[in-house]
This record gives C-alpha cells, sequence and structure tokens, in this order.
C-alpha cells in the first residue's frame, strides 16, 4: 500500500485520512528523505493522534533544484487534440526547476502571456540512479521510481507556438504546480499505475479526465528511451504527458491548409485572432483542481487546487 508524504516549510509528515504525523528526519529535500524510508515507515505506524492536513501549508513534496524532464504528447486523447495522425515519435524536453511550485500556490501569468494553458500530468520521483544506458523493463520500476505526484505542466502557448520555444513557454516561476502528495509506493503498487486517473477541472469545469491506459510510452520504455542520452538522481522528476481536453488544439484541416499558404507572420496573427475566442484559456481569478487516484482509493495522490493570477 502506499504512503502519502507532505511537507510543509516544518519538515515532513506521513498523511492518514485527514491527519498527518510528523516524520522524525534531517532530511532537507527529496532524495534526502528518500534515503531515509525507515523514519517514514516509523511515522506511519506510529500511534500518534497527529495535526490536522487541512492546518498544514503544503509545499512542493519535490524539492528544488532537481532535473525536470518531460514527455511531449504522450495521450492518444492529446495527439488527436494536438492534430497528429500516425505514429507520433517519443519525444522529452526539459523544464526549469524553478518551474517547481506548491499544489495551492497561484499560477502568476507573465502579462506579455496571453494564452495560458493547462496540462495535468502524473509526475514519476526518482528513487535511484538512472545511469545513461540503463534499459528499464515493467518489472524493474520499483528499482528506480520511488514514489507519485501531480504535476500541471502549464504552458505560455504563445511562447510556445510562435518561438517553437518549450523551455521558455513551460519554465516561468510557478509553471509546474506539484502535489500536494507524493506518494511513495511498494512494488505491488506498480501494477495499479494503469488504473490511476487524471482529472482537471477550471472553475468547476471537468476539461481533462483520462487513465493511464490513455498513455502512448508508458513509464518504463520512457526511462529506457530517456536513458540513452540522459541521467537522472533520485529526487528528479519526469513528467509523463498529459490527455486531452488542453485549451489548445489543432484547426480544423481546411483552416491548416489555407494557413500553409500564408507567410507565418500573417498565419501566426490569424491563429491567435481565433485563439482569442477560445474560452477555455486561463485568467486571473481561474481556479484548477488536479486529482490523480485510482478507484479504489489503493493510490490517492491527493487533491490540487491551484488559483491563477496575474503578474502585477
Amino acid at each position: 500500500m502506499s504512503t502519502n508524504v507532505l511537507r510543509t516549510a516544518d519538515g515532513w509528515w506521513v498523511v492518514r485520512d485527514a491527519r498527518a504525523v510528523r516524520i522524525d528526519t534531517e532530511a532537507v529535500t527529496t532524495a534526502g528523505l528518500l534515503t531515509d524510508r525507515d523514519a517514514v515507515r516509523e511515522a506511519a505506524a506510529s500511534g500518534a493522534t497527529g495535526t490536522p492536513v487541512a492546518d498544514l501549508v503544503a509545499l512542493s513534496p519535490v524539492t528544488t533544484p532537481c532535473r525536470v524532464v518531460a514527455q511531449m504528447v504522450n495521450y492518444r486523447s492529446h495527439a488527436r487534440d494536438s492534430g497528429f495522425t500516425g505514429e507520433i515519435p517519443p519525444t522529452f524536453f526539459r523544464k526549469a526547476s524553478g518551474s517547481v511550485g506548491g499544489p495551492h500556490a497561484a499560477v502568476v501569468r507573465p502579462s506579455h502571456v496571453r494564452f495560458l494553458d493547462y496540462e495535468i500530468e502524473l509526475g514519476l520521483v526518482m528513487g535511484n540512479p538512472l545511469p545513461v544506458g540503463t534499459v528499464v523493463e515493467e518489472r524493474d520500476l520499483p528499482s528506480y521510481v520511488a514514489g507519485l505526484v501531480i504535476t500541471n505542466d502549464v504552458s505560455a502557448r504563445d511562447v510556445q507556438l510562435t518561438k517553437t520555444q518549450f523551455y521558455e513557454s513551460k519554465s516561468y516561476p510557478g509553471f509546474t504546480p506539484t502535489g500536494p502528495y507524493l506518494a511513495l509506493l511498494e512494488p505491488e503498487d506498480f501494477a495499479h499505475l494503469p488504473d490511476l486517473r487524471l482529472k482537471l477541472s477550471v472553475n468547476g469545469d471537468p476539461r481533462q479526465d483520462r487513465t493511464l491506459a490513455d498513455m502512448i510510452v508508458r513509464p518504463a520504455q520512457a526511462l529506457t528511451l530517456l536513458a540513452r542520452f540522459q541521467a537522472l538522481d533520485p529526487g528528479d522528476l519526469l513528467l509523463t504527458g498529459t490527455p486531452g481536453g488542453t485549451a489548445l488544439k489543432a484547426p480544423p484541416k481546411a483552416v491548416e491548409k489555407i494557413g500553409s499558404l500564408l507567410p507565418p507572420a500573417a498565419k501566426w496573427k490569424a491563429f491567435f485572432k481565433s485563439q482569442a475566442r477560445n474560452p477555455h484559456y486561463l485568467h486571473a481569478g481561474d481556479l484548477m483542481i488536479a486529482t490523480i487516484a485510482t478507484p479504489d482509493g489503493r493510490i490517492d495522490l491527493g487533491e490540487q487546487r491551484t488559483p491563477v493570477t496575474d503578474a502585477t
């Protein structure tokens, strides 16, 4: 059974239902906590009453600096929304670790960004080093992945599309809300990953809702492909892609064909003029709520509640 861990400014906590028990550890980083699993187990088995979770201010359970790597177009529903057809090559990109924020901290839209989008993603937190050249089979996942977190790959679409620049468009401070819980997994929990359901709503309006069955490249294969060129260390974070339902969607084929005949400047002007009529982009005052859990609650990563504000 997985164990949910929460981090506050005062330290680390094991979550048991609506209460949390302080972990007796000197660890200040996620990597440090993962080397002190005995302390986590002791807190989980403790008879202490604990503190109401509602009284705690959760920080990201993934501490920084760390590597933050993400998979692009890794759900079939997202591929359809994005206009992809045929086989999609596995693709990775990096995000600045400074983009990692707390699960309830506001996402601040930069003043030059008009089209701010959401992408709920399952985050894998590494528990052991993944050297370059490693081949990861499904049975090997517990040897490398310590746990799971909710992440939101917030994206400035006008920066991403006009500059073809993933790193900038997804790396502004707070553009990777993470948590509230780090679910530390036992080996038997990994068999239940396909049952995880990702849900995200904006102001109560459901936007994304898919299970990992919609995923194209599953975690073991993703780690193998990533390890061809990139090592990972304990505490590093891999975002595994988002399902369909984001604000950004590919234009209809007829519109796309017409757009291809236009000069780049005119094409982007026409595209963003149409996007301005799309009500699903994020605005100041919006509230995103994200959850990831199995139907039986065996793995439940908590509820991420993230407001949106404008830069002042």
